[in-house]
């Protein structure tokens, strides 16, 4: 794995004041704004997810990372943490006096910048989504990950966040002793557990896979989303298998798919460099006619 310049967490770590609590978030580089949105998981963090990436997408942007409350370390809500994350999303863009960004999501944190992007299509300039929207067409669901996951939420042990860490990558060697421990201690905060158990225990995984017969999913309003699009998915997820990404792919009407060999789920992690060389050329590439 190629290594990359360090930037310290008290370098780029702000606050903003809102009506629903303090909204932590990291903010490096200069350029047009990023908006960049971290997935679900036991520990899980903006900064977790996104530190390596600030130095090479920083040159080009202006990154800003946002911690979702009830997941980071943004104040929590009392909402489902779904529902705190999507709508931190308005408050955070508000707060900073920002009309229109370039938007990034990993896993659920590409769901809510998809699902924003379709009710806000004047607010996204382009999205970049990695791995986690779509809809399982060849493999079942839960997936392998995702009941990993789910096992760990109802039962948090070291033996289980290991297993579903290693789940998480292609090459276990990512997941070194120094990463397992910031996510054993991050995990197993009060607040973090008690999101994990709102959303992938066994309470909430049997809701989740037996919706109202009135809900539409989000995936069928694919659509919607006016931004032109980049899907970066690992081929090897075991999380969001990579079936997953072809109803984005054929119905956001401008979406591109990359698809990054010997990966797993964290594309931004695994595939660094090739994958910040994709997400680069995409976002600084002039607008076709038809993209606005």
């Amino acid at each position: 794995m190629v290594t990359s310049p360090t930037v310290s967490r008290g370098q780029t770590q702000r606050e903003l004041q809102t009506e629903r609590g303090v909204l932590r978030y990291h903010d490096f580089g200069d350029g047009p704004p990023l908006v960049m949105l971290h997935g679900s998981g036991p520990g899980v963090s903006g900064w977790g997810n996104f530190r390596d990436n600030l130095p090479a997408l920083g040159a080009h942007f202006r990154c800003l990372v946002l911690e979702f409350p009830g997941y980071g370390i943004s104040d929590p809500t009392g909402e489902p943490p779904a529902i705190a994350s999507a709508g931190s999303v308005p408050r955070f863009l508000d707060g900073l006096g920002l009309d229109r960004v370039l938007l990034l999501g990993n896993s659920m944190g590409g769901g809510v910048a998809t699902r924003f992007a379709m009710a806000n299509p004047e607010r996204v300039a382009k999205l970049v989504t990695i791995g986690g929207i779509g809809v399982n067409i060849l493999n079942p669901f839960p997936s392998e990950g995702i009941v990993l996951l789910s096992e760990f939420a109802d039962d948090p042990t070291r033996e289980k966040l290991r297993r579903w860490l290693d789940s998480m990558v292609f090459d276990p060697a990512l997941i070194t002793d120094e990463l397992f421990e910031e996510r054993w201690q991050l995990a197993t905060s009060h607040d973090a557990l008690r999101s994990m158990r709102e959303s992938y225990g066994r309470e909430a995984m049997r809701r989740r896979m037996a919706p109202s017969a009135d809900e539409v999913p989000y995936w069928a309003r694919f659509g919607a989303v006016a931004a032109p699009t980049l899907i970066a998915w690992g081929r090897d997820d075991r999380v969001s298998p990579l079936d997953m990404a072809m109803v984005a792919m054929r119905h956001i009407p401008r979406a591109e798919l990359h698809v990054f060999p010997r990966c797993g789920h964290w594309v931004m992690q695994e595939q660094r460099v090739a994958f910040e060389e994709q997400v680069v050329a995409f976002l600084r590439r002039p607008d076709q006619p038809g993209d606005r």
